[in-house]
Protein backbone atom coordinates (compact mmCIF):
# COMPACT_ATOMS: atom_id res chain seq x y z
CA UNK A 1 0.00 0.00 0.00
CA UNK A 2 1.18 3.34 -1.10
CA UNK A 3 0.64 6.52 1.52
CA UNK A 4 1.23 9.74 -0.14
CA UNK A 5 1.97 12.54 2.61
CA UNK A 6 0.93 15.95 1.34
CA UNK A 7 -1.66 17.88 3.89
CA UNK A 8 -0.44 20.11 7.04
CA UNK A 9 -2.63 20.27 10.14
CA UNK A 10 -3.18 24.21 8.95
CA UNK A 11 -4.64 23.27 5.58
CA UNK A 12 -6.96 20.83 7.60
CA UNK A 13 -8.34 22.96 9.52
CA UNK A 14 -8.88 25.51 7.06
CA UNK A 15 -10.32 22.74 4.44
CA UNK A 16 -13.24 21.50 7.34
CA UNK A 17 -13.91 25.25 8.01
CA UNK A 18 -14.51 25.51 4.16
CA UNK A 19 -16.15 22.43 4.50
CA UNK A 20 -18.81 24.15 6.81
CA UNK A 21 -20.31 26.30 3.98
CA UNK A 22 -20.34 23.79 0.96
CA UNK A 23 -23.39 21.89 -0.44
CA UNK A 24 -23.54 18.69 0.64
CA UNK A 25 -22.98 17.08 -2.25
CA UNK A 26 -19.36 19.06 -2.49
CA UNK A 27 -18.76 17.85 1.07
CA UNK A 28 -19.33 14.15 0.20
CA UNK A 29 -17.02 14.62 -2.78
CA UNK A 30 -14.65 16.39 -0.78
CA UNK A 31 -14.88 13.77 2.18
CA UNK A 32 -11.18 12.10 1.18
CA UNK A 33 -8.91 12.86 3.78
CA UNK A 34 -7.86 9.95 5.80
CA UNK A 35 -6.72 9.84 9.27
CA UNK A 36 -4.24 7.54 9.75
CA UNK A 37 -0.83 9.16 10.24
CA UNK A 38 2.58 8.79 11.53
CA UNK A 39 4.44 11.17 13.94
CA UNK A 40 7.52 11.19 15.96
CA UNK A 41 8.12 10.53 19.35
CA UNK A 42 4.55 8.98 19.92
CA UNK A 43 2.70 12.88 20.58
CA UNK A 44 -0.55 13.53 19.96
CA UNK A 45 -1.46 16.20 17.62
CA UNK A 46 -1.30 19.85 18.94
CA UNK A 47 -2.86 23.72 17.07
CA UNK A 48 -0.18 24.61 14.50
CA UNK A 49 1.93 21.61 14.83
CA UNK A 50 2.55 19.88 11.37
CA UNK A 51 0.43 16.77 10.77
CA UNK A 52 1.03 13.68 8.53
CA UNK A 53 -2.29 12.97 6.72
CA UNK A 54 -2.96 10.55 4.17
CA UNK A 55 -4.87 11.47 1.07
CA UNK A 56 -7.27 8.99 -0.52
CA UNK A 57 -9.53 8.49 -2.93
CA UNK A 58 -12.27 6.13 -3.78
CA UNK A 59 -10.90 2.90 -4.96
CA UNK A 60 -12.77 0.24 -3.56
CA UNK A 61 -16.69 -1.02 -3.60
CA UNK A 62 -19.04 -0.08 -0.83
CA UNK A 63 -20.88 -2.53 -2.09
CA UNK A 64 -18.79 -4.72 -0.78
CA UNK A 65 -19.33 -3.47 2.86
CA UNK A 66 -20.34 -6.60 4.35
CA UNK A 67 -23.94 -6.04 5.65
CA UNK A 68 -24.64 -4.76 9.08
CA UNK A 69 -25.81 -7.65 11.60
CA UNK A 70 -26.93 -8.33 15.12
CA UNK A 71 -23.03 -9.93 15.55
CA UNK A 72 -21.60 -6.18 14.64
CA UNK A 73 -20.74 -4.29 17.55
CA UNK A 74 -23.57 -1.09 17.73
CA UNK A 75 -24.30 1.74 19.17
CA UNK A 76 -28.13 2.88 19.15
CA UNK A 77 -30.77 1.08 17.74
CA UNK A 78 -30.03 -1.47 15.15
CA UNK A 79 -32.91 -0.46 13.46
CA UNK A 80 -32.24 2.77 13.45
CA UNK A 81 -33.01 4.04 9.58
CA UNK A 82 -29.42 5.42 9.25
CA UNK A 83 -26.68 3.87 9.86
CA UNK A 84 -22.42 4.52 10.06
CA UNK A 85 -20.16 1.57 9.73
CA UNK A 86 -16.86 2.97 11.10
CA UNK A 87 -13.48 0.99 10.57
CA UNK A 88 -11.43 2.13 12.83
CA UNK A 89 -7.38 2.26 14.25
CA UNK A 90 -6.89 2.89 18.29
CA UNK A 91 -3.87 4.54 17.99
CA UNK A 92 -5.01 6.62 15.12
CA UNK A 93 -5.10 10.44 16.73
CA UNK A 94 -7.65 11.04 13.94
CA UNK A 95 -10.10 8.29 15.06
CA UNK A 96 -9.49 9.55 18.38
CA UNK A 97 -11.00 12.35 17.12
CA UNK A 98 -13.73 10.70 15.48
CA UNK A 99 -14.93 8.90 18.45
CA UNK A 100 -15.42 11.91 19.88
CA UNK A 101 -17.54 13.33 17.25
CA UNK A 102 -19.36 10.07 16.88
CA UNK A 103 -20.44 9.95 20.86
CA UNK A 104 -21.91 14.07 20.24
CA UNK A 105 -23.79 12.83 17.42
CA UNK A 106 -24.97 10.04 19.07
CA UNK A 107 -26.10 12.25 21.93
CA UNK A 108 -28.32 13.65 19.15
CA UNK A 109 -29.04 11.29 16.55
CA UNK A 110 -28.77 8.02 18.61
CA UNK A 111 -31.47 9.20 20.96
CA UNK A 112 -33.90 10.04 18.92
CA UNK A 113 -33.45 6.74 17.24
CA UNK A 114 -32.55 7.65 13.92
CA UNK A 115 -28.70 6.38 14.08
CA UNK A 116 -26.89 3.39 14.42
CA UNK A 117 -23.30 3.84 14.99
CA UNK A 118 -21.57 0.46 14.16
CA UNK A 119 -18.01 0.13 15.02
CA UNK A 120 -15.47 -2.03 12.92
CA UNK A 121 -11.47 -2.77 13.10
CA UNK A 122 -9.13 -1.30 10.48
CA UNK A 123 -5.58 -1.10 12.27
CA UNK A 124 -2.85 0.18 9.90
CA UNK A 125 -0.01 -1.80 10.96
CA UNK A 126 2.37 -0.11 9.06
CA UNK A 127 1.67 2.97 11.52
CA UNK A 128 0.44 1.90 14.50
CA UNK A 129 1.35 -1.97 15.66
CA UNK A 130 0.01 -1.80 18.39
CA UNK A 131 -3.80 -0.97 17.39
CA UNK A 132 -4.10 -4.87 16.53
CA UNK A 133 -3.59 -5.96 19.84
CA UNK A 134 -5.93 -3.73 21.45
CA UNK A 135 -8.52 -4.54 18.80
CA UNK A 136 -8.16 -8.19 19.94
CA UNK A 137 -8.67 -6.29 23.65
CA UNK A 138 -12.05 -4.89 23.07
CA UNK A 139 -13.30 -8.24 21.70
CA UNK A 140 -12.52 -9.31 24.56
CA UNK A 141 -14.32 -6.74 26.86
CA UNK A 142 -17.21 -7.63 24.77
CA UNK A 143 -17.02 -11.36 25.49
CA UNK A 144 -16.58 -10.62 29.08
CA UNK A 145 -19.43 -8.06 29.58
CA UNK A 146 -21.35 -7.75 26.14
CA UNK A 147 -22.05 -4.86 23.89
CA UNK A 148 -22.14 -1.82 26.43
CA UNK A 149 -18.78 -3.07 28.07
CA UNK A 150 -17.19 -3.32 24.25
CA UNK A 151 -18.40 0.59 24.12
CA UNK A 152 -17.51 1.25 27.64
CA UNK A 153 -14.08 -0.30 27.05
CA UNK A 154 -13.62 1.63 23.72
CA UNK A 155 -14.60 4.99 24.72
CA UNK A 156 -11.89 4.81 27.49
CA UNK A 157 -9.51 3.47 25.48
CA UNK A 158 -9.63 6.34 23.26
CA UNK A 159 -9.79 8.71 25.82
CA UNK A 160 -6.47 7.47 27.65
CA UNK A 161 -3.99 6.47 24.75
CA UNK A 162 -1.87 9.31 23.48
CA UNK A 163 -1.98 7.95 20.27
CA UNK A 164 0.38 6.98 17.35
CA UNK A 165 1.50 3.33 19.67
CA UNK A 166 1.91 6.50 22.97
CA UNK A 167 0.02 3.52 24.84
CA UNK A 168 1.75 1.07 27.09
CA UNK A 169 0.00 -2.42 26.05
CA UNK A 170 -0.01 -3.01 30.05
CA UNK A 171 -2.71 -0.71 30.36
CA UNK A 172 -4.93 -2.68 28.53
CA UNK A 173 -5.66 -5.04 31.52
CA UNK A 174 -6.34 -1.94 33.66
CA UNK A 175 -8.93 -0.36 31.57
CA UNK A 176 -10.47 -3.59 31.68
CA UNK A 177 -10.78 -3.65 35.50
CA UNK A 178 -11.74 0.59 35.24
CA UNK A 179 -14.72 -0.63 33.39
CA UNK A 180 -15.75 -3.37 35.43
CA UNK A 181 -14.34 -6.69 33.70
CA UNK A 182 -12.56 -9.57 35.24
CA UNK A 183 -8.75 -8.73 35.35
CA UNK A 184 -7.16 -12.60 35.06
CA UNK A 185 -10.17 -13.46 32.17
CA UNK A 186 -9.32 -10.59 30.79
CA UNK A 187 -5.79 -11.36 30.78
CA UNK A 188 -6.35 -14.67 29.19
CA UNK A 189 -8.31 -13.81 26.58
CA UNK A 190 -5.95 -11.03 25.35
CA UNK A 191 -3.47 -13.31 24.87
CA UNK A 192 -5.20 -16.14 22.87
CA UNK A 193 -5.73 -15.68 19.23
CA UNK A 194 -9.38 -16.61 18.33
CA UNK A 195 -10.44 -13.21 17.48
CA UNK A 196 -7.32 -13.09 15.12
CA UNK A 197 -9.25 -13.71 11.75
CA UNK A 198 -12.21 -11.54 12.88
CA UNK A 199 -10.07 -8.87 12.87
CA UNK A 200 -8.57 -9.52 9.96
CA UNK A 201 -11.80 -9.78 8.32
CA UNK A 202 -12.84 -6.30 9.10
CA UNK A 203 -9.40 -4.70 8.10
CA UNK A 204 -9.78 -6.59 4.33
CA UNK A 205 -13.24 -5.56 4.13
CA UNK A 206 -12.34 -1.96 4.73
CA UNK A 207 -9.94 -2.19 1.78
CA UNK A 208 -12.54 -4.05 -0.37
CA UNK A 209 -14.76 -0.97 0.12
CA UNK A 210 -12.25 1.98 -0.64
CA UNK A 211 -10.51 2.56 2.70
CA UNK A 212 -6.98 3.41 2.73
CA UNK A 213 -6.38 5.18 6.02
CA UNK A 214 -8.59 5.70 9.13
CA UNK A 215 -11.11 6.67 10.15
CA UNK A 216 -12.69 5.46 7.08
CA UNK A 217 -16.89 5.27 7.41
CA UNK A 218 -19.51 4.63 5.10
CA UNK A 219 -23.13 5.66 6.02
CA UNK A 220 -25.32 3.82 5.09
CA UNK A 221 -29.31 5.51 4.43
CA UNK A 222 -32.76 4.45 4.94
CA UNK A 223 -32.79 3.29 0.98
CA UNK A 224 -29.84 1.37 1.33
CA UNK A 225 -27.74 3.83 -0.34
CA UNK A 226 -24.14 3.91 0.73
CA UNK A 227 -22.04 7.11 1.11
CA UNK A 228 -18.36 7.30 1.93
CA UNK A 229 -16.69 9.13 4.82
CA UNK A 230 -13.39 9.43 5.08
CA UNK A 231 -11.32 11.06 7.76
CA UNK A 232 -12.19 13.19 11.30
CA UNK A 233 -14.47 15.35 9.61
CA UNK A 234 -16.58 18.21 11.34
CA UNK A 235 -19.55 17.71 13.23
CA UNK A 236 -21.46 19.71 10.95
CA UNK A 237 -20.10 17.43 7.78
CA UNK A 238 -21.14 14.39 9.41
CA UNK A 239 -24.89 15.64 10.45
CA UNK A 240 -25.01 16.82 6.94
CA UNK A 241 -24.33 13.30 5.28
CA UNK A 242 -27.05 11.33 7.67
CA UNK A 243 -29.61 13.89 7.03
CA UNK A 244 -28.57 13.25 3.73
CA UNK A 245 -28.95 9.49 4.12
CA UNK A 246 -32.25 10.01 5.98
CA UNK A 247 -34.36 11.12 2.80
Amino acid sequence: MVWKINIMEEKTQTTQKNNLAMPIAVVIAGALIAGAVLYGGGKTPTAGQPQQQVAQKQTGDLEKMTPVSSKDHIRGDINAPVKVVEYSDTECPFCKRFQTSMNEVMDTYGKEGKVAWVYRHFPIDQLHSKARKEAVAMECANELGGNDKFWEYADRLYEVTPANNGLDLAELPKIAEYVGLDKAKFSTCLASTRYDKHIQDEVENAQATGGNGTPWSIVVGKDGKKYPLSGAQPISAIKQLIDLASK
